[in-house]
């Protein structure tokens, strides 16, 4: 039988609208909150409304990142738009940049294209094929965690996820994109806080939503106003979920970790209305999650103190040593507090722990810099999830903070969109229900390998998990906690779309539904592979209900010794990108099985761009490349892409340059696929 609420919402009428909005507001707004405790509740649900002039609207939408893989987009992104130049153009710097001037002369350049064909041409034939290209290429986007050598300081290896000196970090800011804070005003459940600053959020989240109004935002009410707060936190955290069609994956992720005893920020849910005259009079942008700052409100909450120092790294090599000066750590490791000396000292003490000492000094040593108990339950949750969009592969989407008391490093999670095994580009879906509890990380990771190989930790994590599959980790306490939070935000949802209302349903449910991305051209788009549909990057995933049943089994028969569970791919950014390998190819990535690190048959970014190393270079149209062809090419290069002719390749030339001539998709990808409209395209309503 229909409830009352799906047959006034069946009725599909303005007065059926209108009447479930006035219910829901009724029902789920209380008392304002007076603080935290109060305001985070999982099932709360608020009503936030946003008030901007026109000016200030504008002002807020930020330039920069154009198409996924540049296909000749330069435009206002320029040469930071997300393309090939977010792999190669960090390899060519980092291994071309022979007096770490960040520039690369004609003479180092000529001299990268000599180095890179004598070491990818191992048989000595005189010429590269494509995959010798490929294999070639993965060799150099995918190193092992080690310092960079020349190029930036700092820089870690692989795909730059950093923003420039002194910006925020993430995939957004590495293609260009800053979000400014605007004055606005803010309704909370009806009080009124004046002039607070707002600005857009995220990274892939900002990218897949850029081209609808419902985005990330964050508020800060004290910016201008220093008193200036609601239920006692001074800054709102509004998380769009346009990943997640169930709205519950970071709710249901933080508060899993809060009942690990994992300090990690509380959430609940906001309502969320903006006005701008002339263009959205309380326009309703849809439901959002509220998520907690990691700010001095929640140390005090899970530490009992203020004081300490905290961070929030992009690195996939995370504590490697970096050398004796912190400004080569500052971009990587972004500190959110201001350092004493002792504190940044603190950081680079464990970095050369991590980095040189032997096993049993480095086994002795650790508790003295991490505090094992905590890690311990951080990690045995982030595997339990199979988070593979944390500190698992790319690092980041989480905090350090510095005890001002113990001087140990403590984890606080952060952007748990993709847990619960849904992050479609890492391994594929049996992988990440079974991955592995003793490596569950891709490829090489120096500080992982180091940790789990130390008896102290690893006797902790496994007693956590052991504990966690007893206790916490129980499907039956996962769906239950899916359908409270269901029921109360299901009227939400429904005020958004009848479309998304119905995705939810069926997640909700356990069934597996497309991906749907608002940047991506609509729900369920089916591109063709290498972008959608059997074989593409953005696969659909199983919901929590079916995923934490398998996961769950999978864990306790590993701890059990009865399995040992599975790794993923050595290299990989999902399927198309070596997570699996190609449909129906070999099991462990790519032509030959994926023989080893970059070799032949590596499947990987490099094989992803090699055939347009080899349009680019093959001269003669042979089907490889010469010694001869391969130098003539990057000298011709050079030539066109330092467009200054000052004989000093500079990042953003070799970026833009890269994105130009080495698109995998010159022209445009099929059916024009996009991370979000270019800027000043119209933006989409819903």
């Amino acid at each position: 039988m229909k409830s009352f609420g799906d047959m006034f919402m069946a009725a599909n009428g303005r007065f059926a609208q209108i009447i479930c909005t006035l219910l829901l507001a009724t029902s789920s707004r209380g008392a304002i909150p007076q603080k935290p405790a109060d305001l985070f509740q999982e099932t709360n649900i608020w009503t936030v409304h946003l008030k901007f002039t026109p000016e200030q609207w504008e002002a807020m939408e930020p330039q920069g990142g154009g198409g996924f893989f540049g296909g000749g987009q330069r435009g206002p992104g320029g040469p930071n738009v997300f393309g090939p130049a977010m792999f190669v153009a960090p390899a060519f710097v980092r291994q071309g940049d022979a007096d770490a001037d960040g520039k690369l002369s004609k003479q180092e350049f000529q001299g990268l294209a000599e180095k890179w064909f004598g070491a990818w041409d191992k048989d000595k034939k005189g010429a590269l094929n494509l995959e010798q290209l490929g294999g070639g290429l993965n060799s150099v986007l995918m190193p092992p965690n080690s310092p960079p050598v020349g190029g930036r300081a700092g820089r870690p290896p692989g795909m730059n996820l950093q923003g420039p000196e002194g910006k925020r970090n993430g995939l957004a800011s590495a293609m260009g994109i800053e979000f400014k804070y605007v004055h606005a005003d803010l309704e909370f459940e009806g009080q009124r806080v004046q002039d607070v600053a707002v600005r857009y959020k995220g990274n892939g989240t900002f990218m897949e939503s850029r081209g609808s109004l419902k985005r990330s935002l964050k508020v800060s009410l004290s910016e201008y106003n220093k008193t200036a707060k609601v239920a006692g936190i001074s800054k709102l955290n509004l998380h769009n979920n346009v990943t997640d069609a169930s709205w519950m994956n970071e709710v249901m992720s933080f508060r899993l970790h809060r009942d690990a005893g994992v300090p990690s920020p509380r959430s609940a849910y906001a309502r969320v209305f903006v006005t701008v005259p002339g263009k959205h009079d309380r326009k309703y942008f849809g439901l959002y999650s509220l998520v907690e700052d990691v700010d001095k409100s929640l140390l005090d909450e899970n530490f009992h103190t203020k004081k300490g120092a905290v961070f929030k790294p992009v690195t996939p090599a995370l504590f490697a040593d970096l050398g004796d000066d912190w400004a080569k750590y500052k971009q990587t490791y972004d500190p959110k507090t201001e350092l004493s000396p002792k504190e940044s000292g603190r950081v680079m003490e464990f970095c050369r722990l991590v980095a040189n000492a032997d096993d049993a000094e480095f086994a002795a040593r650790l508790g003295d810099y991490i505090d094992l108990d905590e890690f311990a339950r951080f990690m045995a949750v982030m595997v339990f999830l199979s988070d593979l969009d944390g500190i698992l592969d790319p690092g980041q989407n989480f905090y350090l903070y510095l005890h001002p008391k113990t001087q140990k490093f403590e984890f606080i999670p952060w952007d748990q969109d993709h847990s619960f095994g849904q992050f479609g580009m890492r391994g594929t879906q049996e992988q990440r229900e079974h991955l592995s509890i003793h490596h569950p990380w891709q490829g090489e990771n120096r500080f992982l390998d180091r940790v789990f190989k130390a008896s102290a930790f690893k006797t902790r994590y496994l007693a956590k998990l052991d504990e966690f599959s007893k206790t916490i980790f129980k499907p039956e306490r996962f769906a239950r906690e899916v359908d409270e939070i269901a029921a109360a935000i299901r009227p939400a949802v429904a005020e958004e779309s009848a479309e998304k209302l119905a995705r939810f349903d069926r997640v909700v449910a356990g069934e597996s539904i497309a991906p749907s991305f608002p940047g991506f051209g609509g729900p369920g788009r089916q591109g063709g592979p290498p972008f959608g549909g059997p074989g593409g990057f953005f696969q659909s995933n199983k919901p929590i209900k079916p995923f934490v049943k398998i996961r769950a089994q999978s864990v306790a028969e590993q701890v059990a010794g009865k399995s040992e569970g599975q790794t993923l791919p050595e290299f990989g950014f999902g399927r198309g990108f070596g997570g699996g390998g190609p449909p129906g190819g070999p099991p462990g990535g790519g032509p030959g099985g994926g023989r080893g690190r970059g070799g032949p048959g590596a499947f990987g970014p490099g094989m992803f761009l090699a055939n347009a190393f080899l349009s680019a270079l093959d001269g003669n149209k042979d089907n490889s490349v010469s010694r001869d062809e391969f130098v003539r090419g990057f000298a011709q290069w050079f030539e066109k892409w330092n467009s200054d002719k000052t004989g000093q390749l500079t990042e953003d030339q070799l970026r833009a340059g890269i994105n130009e001539d080495l698109s995998p998709f010159r022209g445009g990808p099929p059916g024009g696929f996009r991370f979000g409209p270019p800027p000043g395209a119209p933006v989409r309503e819903q």
